[in-house]
């Protein structure tokens, strides 16, 4: 019988007492109950009550400002200015000083904002829900730090109801059920003033990581005696270039020559098809069909820092439909965005020397020894050069992608040998540099995050 007692045990959820606010099912059992040791429980309609929106009629040549939030606690933004004909709905909602803003058809990932005084003027289709806050109970952006805590956002998404890509939570439900640690305004003053105040901190570090990362940038144009490069091809009604200059009579192909990022070099510079082969076939005929080789996906390229981050292998047999390579190419993504954040790196070390991965990637096989693959990689990932590619996308909206062209034409300055490692080297160390300043600024903001969590709910 005690065995029999033990047993049915585990089918009962025991909930403390003064854990209960509501005498919801879902709500008593769920497993993302949260409770402050130091702060009293509130629910929202304590601090939040209907807001009351004024409607704003759309007209087609007047500008608007169009709200969005973010996920994550990041808050409310500007997402885009348009003329009112750009706009489906005729109807929107204007938005005003401290109203807590979100999306009623799929609240999700703590995507709750607080409206600021710079994001007043803006205005949200009726998808949004506004609230008015009561800042004499409640500091807004003790309530934005709030939404940024893991565990509120873990709770909340608890709450929601509907189906996939239609989960909200009901303004009642969010008003009434919803309960959040809500410590004395005075306390909640002092709880952001103390945040803000490392935060000031971290931007000083972000600075000084941007500035490193910056110097790099302008390292290499410095080393080979170049210009900022413009990002724009001036426009003139008579445009002169060098007859020598012209490979090719096609006018973006004629620009490219004189406008190459590098092409004003104080070193003489040659075409970079001339220094290296552009995708060129790679022989696996010494590979049998079982055989592994690493495969690399475009997410397993860092955007930052040109790394290759995952470790994968599959076998030859799979290699259909793929980009092939080898140890000692440079592949470098060729669509957008990847490309203009920087998605490429010199492969080392593949499985058998060899490695298959996304057809987004142009790959490039240096093939002559007058310059090294750490300089070509630089000048690659340097921002003129992404800057400078975007002008010559093809494709489709969404699809479009650096042809091969513009990398078989891509002027590249060449000094000594000695000089391009300096160069690459140089440009490494800052890159490296930078790195560590910014990891050391994610574990601060780590931390200061956690910090705050612990304050409020231990």
């Amino acid at each position: 019988m005690e065995g029999n007692m033990l047993n049915a045990m585990k089918y009962i959820s025991i909930v403390p007492f003064s854990g209960l606010f509501n005498w919801d099912v879902k709500i008593i059992l769920g497993d993302n109950i949260i409770t402050s040791k130091k702060h009293p429980m509130k629910p929202f309609s304590y601090f939040t009550r209907p807001a009351n929106i004024q409607k704003v009629k759309i007209e087609d040549e007047q500008e608007y400002k169009i709200l969005g939030v973010r996920s994550y606690g990041l808050g409310a933004y500007r997402n885009r200015i348009t003329k009112g004909k750009y706009l489906k709905m005729k109807v929107y909602q204007q938005a005003k000083l401290n109203h807590l803003f979100w999306c009623k058809v799929d609240t999700k990932n703590g995507a709750f904002g607080i409206i600021t005084q710079e994001l007043s003027d803006g205005i949200a289709s009726s998808n949004m829900t506004f609230a008015e806050l009561d800042i004499s109970r409640i500091n807004p952006d003790y309530l934005q730090l709030l939404f940024r805590c893991p565990k509120i956002n873990t709770y909340m998404d608890s709450m929601v109801t509907g189906t996939t890509n239609r989960k909200y939570i009901r303004f009642s439900d969010l008003l009434n059920n919803v309960m959040v640690p809500v410590p004395s305004l005075e306390e909640q003053n002092e709880l952001v003033k103390a945040y803000n105040d490392i935060m000031v901190f971290i931007k000083m570090e972000e600075m000084k990581a941007i500035d490193i990362d910056l110097k790099a940038t302008v390292n290499v144009r410095n080393a080979l005696g170049v210009a900022p490069y413009p990002g724009h091809i001036e426009k003139k009604l008579v445009h002169y270039i060098d007859y020598c200059a012209i490979d090719s009579w096609s006018v973006p192909q004629i620009l490219h020559a004189e406008n190459s990022p590098f092409g004003k070099s104080k070193f003489a510079c040659r075409k970079l098809s001339d220094l290296a082969f552009i995708n060129p076939k790679t022989d696996l005929s010494m590979l049998s069909y079982a055989d592994n080789m690493s495969f690399i996906p475009m997410e397993d390229i860092s955007d930052d820092y040109g790394e290759w981050i995952g470790k994968r292998v599959g076998s030859k047999s799979n290699i259909k439909g793929y980009t092939k390579f080898q140890d000692g190419d440079i592949i470098w993504a060729k669509i957008t965005p990847c490309m203009q954040n920087g998605k490429s790196t010199i492969l080392t070390n593949l499985v058998n020397g060899k490695g298959y991965g996304s057809t987004e990637f142009h790959v490039i096989r240096i093939k002559s020894n007058d310059v090294l693959p750490q300089y070509i990689h630089t000048l690659l990932r340097h921002f003129d050069v992404l800057s400078d590619a975007k002008k010559y996308f093809t494709g489709s909206a969404g699809q479009q992608r650096v042809p091969t062209s513009y990398l078989e034409n891509l002027l590249i300055p060449v000094p000594p040998l000695e000089v391009q490692k300096q160069i690459a080297d140089e440009y490494a160390n800052g890159i490296e540099q930078a790195k560590q300043g910014y990891n050391k600024i994610a574990s601060y903001k780590q931390d200061l995050k956690k910090n705050f969590e612990t304050q409020i709910f231990e």
